[in-house]
């Protein structure tokens, strides 16, 4: 069972798996640590995240990028008429969702968002499960703070599509802030002042800051302020700007007229944006960007900053908003961590320090914190990995009331409550309490519509309660509805009752009876008397109530076509690759084989076996480029195999000396270790027969040595001459 935690971005996204007592992030199929968050379509099949990148500007009107921008918005949303400024395919209404229509297997085609990151998300599942060498189905999935419930809803309907068990949609800066908090050692008590730390999250289209409080196993976000359009792309978007002016006065071209050279020099933009990160000026140059006309252009700092300079007005603006919310100010927070590739721009870095009055905090990777973070909340989630206990206690990010029709026999009833307010801990869970007699609708909205991003429906959820009636004496049935806003972030009514109220008896303790916890037993004979009860009314649950809901999430009859379509379309992918795979081995067959039967095959093959070789090579590629351009993948087997069949013999001729020489020459090495060691076994036998040898020779002359000493009253003849005299 895998782990897997997915930072969806606007410009790309990052994957993160626990592994190896950790989390790494793994790379894609050109080895990239973030995948592009692109779909293309082509007229034989679909390119997503490498593949889309590569052909983007041969392909733009059939390349949609800046997905999570319109997933679960209407076409009507002016926050997506925006985006139509950062993408040349052409958004458009699809059954009243934002979509897309592109040219897709010579056809005009349109899907709808929840289609298209369903695509992506299909992708990213294959690169993880290749990755991880098994199949991959539970994962958490990061979202920008300020999504709505129907973009929530739309997220999981996608994962599901794409065949994914999404365990939790977490919002960005919560997933940056445990992956900060859970690996800290050094974390306060529970009964000592938290750490505060806020999270400034600058990415490619949107900008969030978090104060979030750390304490010893848990996280509490205390408020969330958001910038929905303030990125990286703002930036590019201001640099092309200003080389389109230029341009044109400079080389009369007008690349605003032409999408791919804007394109180009968006791109362009992007990277000079980085390069300026770190060096006070940097040039742009593109060959022949329109009309074979060169441009080239020199940028500073200064004047890139001067550019953008009402962005950097808004720098200070969500921060100031989030400590108005939490009612903190800029000394109460212990630490400022940015998060984000946006966050490297110098501006801003500087704008946000001078705020605080203190060095800012990069202790986390700013592009792939979120996709950690992600993977340890999935990894909490999991059964099968054990993780350091941690708490994350997430907050409502937009206030949720609850309307209904007023009850006649209740003329001075309110009809709307506010459930969840900003703020609020969730998950969270409120009991709400009706009398009514007959079956009624609640409906729930948005409290505060102009809180939300663009022009989104602030609506959320109709709930019909059935099975309400009048008891026997007319009264009200008294109805207990639970709603819940989860894990998700997504709010739901999930299950309603009705209860009674009953009169219950209790007992009532005794001035002198034994209560629990006395020292001495009082008298057994208070044992036959008779307790004291009263009578007191208690709500009793008595059955169930039937509740339907009418939600933002995809029909089951929708979702169910779209799971088929997105599965034949994946088949249809899988096999254009697998023929295009079996093409290309086609090809270098045939230049590989026309090579080697004149070098190392030459020596195996007859003359005629030659000549009819390389006529097959030759009519083999003749039809390739032209009647077998766009073949199947069985008929390019089939050529393979018309290949095998003339070169097989003379192959398996050149294999049989190829072997039979290495044979030769593992035998010989075989001899040659064999002679070695016989060598070296007889040259230590000479060594033991010489050191015994010497050893014999020392034994030898010791006798000889105690032979000829005289032994004690013995005398020598100088000894003898002596004792005469």
């Amino acid at each position: 069972m895998s782990v897997v935690g997915i930072d969806f971005g606007a410009q790309s996204t990052k994957i993160g798996v626990a592994r190896n007592k950790g989390i790494d992030i793994i790379a894609n199929e050109v080895s990239n640590r973030q995948t592009p968050s692109l779909v293309g379509f082509g007229a034989r099949s679909r390119q997503i995240g490498e593949g889309a990148k590569t052909q983007e500007t041969s392909n733009l009107k059939n390349t949609i990028g800046n997905l999570k921008r319109l997933i679960g918005r209407t076409f009507s949303d002016p926050d997506v008429q925006l985006e139509q400024d950062y993408t040349c395919a052409q958004i458009c209404d699809v059954n009243g969702q934002a979509g897309v229509e592109v040219n897709y297997v010579g056809k005009k085609e349109k899907f709808t968002a929840i289609q298209l990151v369903a695509m992506y998300l299909t992708k990213i599942r294959d690169i993880t499960s290749k990755e991880l060498k098994t199949p991959v189905t539970d994962v958490t999935i990061s979202v920008p703070a300020w999504f709505t419930d129907v973009q929530r809803r739309a997220m999981l309907d996608a994962g599901e599509i794409a065949g994914l068990k999404v365990l939790r949609l977490i919002n960005d800066t919560t997933a940056t802030a445990l992956g900060w908090g859970i690996t800290k050692l050094d974390l306060p008590g529970p009964e000592e002042k938290p750490r505060r730390v806020m999270f400034v999250d600058i990415g490619y289209s949107d900008y969030t800051a978090s104060i979030v409080e750390f304490r010893k196993g848990e996280l509490n976000v205390k408020a969330t302020a958001y910038d929905h359009h303030f990125g990286g792309r703002n930036f590019d978007k201001a640099l092309t700007e200003h080389f389109a002016d230029e341009f044109k006065e400079k080389f009369k071209i007008d690349i605003r007229t032409n999408p791919k050279a804007w394109s180009r020099t968006f791109a362009a933009a992007e990277k000079l944006k980085k390069i300026l990160s770190a060096n006070p000026a940097a040039p742009l140059s593109i060959e022949s960007l329109m009309e074979d006309v060169d441009v080239r252009a020199l940028v500073k700092r200064d004047e890139l900053e001067s550019m953008v300079q009402s962005l950097l007005d808004r720098v200070t603006v969500p921060i100031e908003q989030v400590l108005a919310e939490a009612k903190l100010k800029p000394e109460d927070i212990d630490s400022v961590e940015m998060v984000g590739g946006c966050t490297r721009v110098p501006a801003i870095k500087e704008a946000v320090s001078k705020f605080f009055g203190k060095n800012l905090s990069f202790t986390l990777n700013q592009d792939e914190a979120i996709a950690r973070g992600c993977a340890f909340g999935c990894a909490i989630l999991s059964p099968v990995f054990r993780v350091r206990d941690f708490s994350v206690h997430d907050i409502v990010t937009y206030p949720i009331e609850f309307t209904w029709e007023q009850s006649a026999d209740i003329p001075d009833e309110d009809t709307s409550l506010t459930v969840f307010n900003r703020g609020n801990v969730m998950p969270s869970t409120k009991i709400l309490t009706f009398y009514r007699k007959q079956p009624f609708d609640l409906e729930a909205r948005y409290a505060k519509p102009e809180m939300l991003p663009g022009k989104i429906n602030p609506w959320v959820g109709r709930f019909s309660v059935k099975g309400v009636k009048a008891d026997a004496n007319d009264d009200f049935m008294i109805c207990k509805l639970k709603a819940r806003l989860n894990l998700h972030g997504i709010l739901n009514l999930e299950s309603g009752y009705y209860v009674e109220d009953m009169e219950v008896e209790e007992p009532v303790p005794e001035d002198g009876e034994k209560k629990e916890g006395d020292a001495m037993d009082t008298d057994a004979k208070s044992d036959e008397q008779p307790k004291k009860t009263r009578k007191v009314k208690k709500q009793v649950r008595k059955g169930d109530l039937p509740i339907s809901s009418g939600t933002a999430s995809l029909e089951q009859g929708f979702k169910d076509n779209w799971i088929e379509r997105e599965n034949s379309m994946y088949m249809d992918d899988k096999l254009i690759a697998e023929t295009d795979e079996k093409k290309n081995e086609l090809e270098g067959t045939i230049y590989e084989m026309r090579d080697k039967i004149d070098s190392i095959y030459a020596d195996f093959a007859s003359d005629e076996e030659k000549d009819k070789l390389r006529t097959k090579l030759s009519d083999l590629e003749d039809w390739l480029y032209e009647d077998g351009e766009n073949a199947t993948k069985s008929v390019y087997v089939a050529k393979l195999d018309e290949i095998r069949f003339l070169a097989g013999p003379i192959v398996q001729r050149h294999r049989e000396k190829a072997d039979a020489e290495r044979q030769a020459i593992l035998q010989a090495q075989e001899e040659e270790a064999a002679r070695k060691r016989a060598e070296i076994d007889a040259k230590r036998k000479v060594e033991e027969e010489a050191k015994k040898t010497a050893e014999g020779t020392k034994e030898d002359k010791a006798d000889a040595e105690m032979k000829d000493a005289p032994t004690e009253g013995e005398s020598t003849p100088e000894n003898a001459e002596t004792e005469k005299q």
